[in-house]
């Protein structure tokens, strides 16, 4: 495979030299009667965290799991905070937190309109001011909490001012848990710049659209806050297939372009094939989702999108890759193995890899 390209010139937000180590997230499997096994695996490993996705189980209960059997950074990523009231998402939280000796992060995102209409059955409006809304109330609950002040929180979607003795757990022992919101377009980008504790990049993206639509948003959103880089952890998702051998490489391109076709056929992330001059790709991955042609869809994913929407390779040209795209701006990385098996000693190899700094 060829090698990977220069990477970025600094900018603003680089506060890292490139090649510098990366923190490795791997996802952990969403049932919950596994996650404990599962976790102990993947810690074995040496990633450096575990997050969940909310997919067909909750998102909240393996990291329960594993928060008793691992000493990994635990975070959900994310949970769908619209239909989820702030006070729930705080209490549960702050247990994780509590139960993780203070490794866990609360990943927030928002989800799509017809997810929240007619999966959730709740209500949709302004995605990114009701995030920014319960970003804040969650903060304010647990701040609440943690230093004794009441809590009066007044926004246009939700009120809490009512906190009883009976009802508050106390400080954490651990402080309040980080609550990071996903993002992939510019208004809700800027929006976790203005008030979350990090951001979550999309792991739909490309280098391109990273370095020229997410990061300017970025700092665009620190700059209306008053806000330093240094006060937003940024984490980058990335979408990899990786494998030692062709057959290897073979089954994980299949499950990376699966999961490519199904992200573009979605109008809301219509942005990032634009950045590459794919955008005529985005309606017709869309027809045929709704035909159930899916062997077609795959098929429009060509190994230039592929190569240029997810990371692929050995464990160490992964590496090599993810730190490219992201060295100079992140501390960690989340990584995603879509619709195949990673083996456990190529987790291992691309964890090793990204923790051991390169040579300038």
């Amino acid at each position: 495979m060829p090698d990977p390209q220069p990477g970025p010139e600094p900018g603003p937000l680089s506060t890292r030299p490139p090649g510098s180590p990366l923190l490795t997230d791997v996802q952990l499997d969403g049932r919950p009667d596994q996650a404990a096994a599962r976790a102990r695996e993947l810690a074995d490993t040496g990633v450096a965290g575990l997050f969940t996705f909310e997919g067909p189980h909750d998102v909240f209960l393996p990291l329960a799991a594993a928060a008793a059997v691992t000493d990994t950074d635990l975070m959900t990523n994310v949970a769908i905070a619209i239909p989820r009231s702030p006070m729930h998402l705080a209490h549960t939280a702050y247990d994780l937190h509590l139960l993780s000796r203070g490794r866990f992060r609360l990943g927030l995102g928002s989800q799509i309109r017809p997810h929240i209409e007619n999966r959730y059955g709740a209500t949709w409006s302004q995605p990114a001011a009701r995030m920014r809304e319960i970003v804040a109330a969650v903060k304010a609950i647990l701040g609440s909490w943690q230093h004794g002040t009441p809590l009066d929180f007044r926004g246009e979607f939700t009120r809490h001012t009512l906190m009883p003795p009976t009802f508050v757990p106390g400080p954490n022992p651990y402080g309040v848990p980080p609550v990071l919101l996903g993002a992939l377009g510019p208004v809700m980008t800027r929006t976790a710049a203005e008030v979350a504790d990090g951001l979550l990049v999309m792991p739909f993206h490309s280098h391109r659209h990273f370095r020229e639509r997410t990061l300017p948003a970025v700092a665009e959103g620190l700059d209306r806050a008053g806000r330093e880089p240094g006060d937003l952890q940024i984490a980058p998702q990335a979408i990899v297939a990786m494998g030692r051998t062709a057959a290897e490489q073979e089954a994980a391109d299949a499950g990376v372009r699966a999961l490519l076709a199904f992200y573009g056929s979605t109008p809301a992330y219509r942005s990032v094939l634009e950045v590459e001059g794919w955008e005529a790709v985005q309606p017709e991955l869309n027809r045929l989702s709704k035909e159930g042609r899916f062997a077609e869809m795959f098929a429009l994913v060509d190994d230039l999108m592929l190569a240029t929407l997810a990371v692929r390779g050995t464990p160490e040209e992964c590496a090599a890759e993810i730190r490219r795209r992201f060295g100079d701006v992140a501390e960690r990385v989340c990584v995603y193995f879509p619709g195949y098996d990673a083996p456990l000693d190529q987790v291992r190899a691309l964890t090793a890899a990204l923790g051991s700094p390169t040579r300038h």
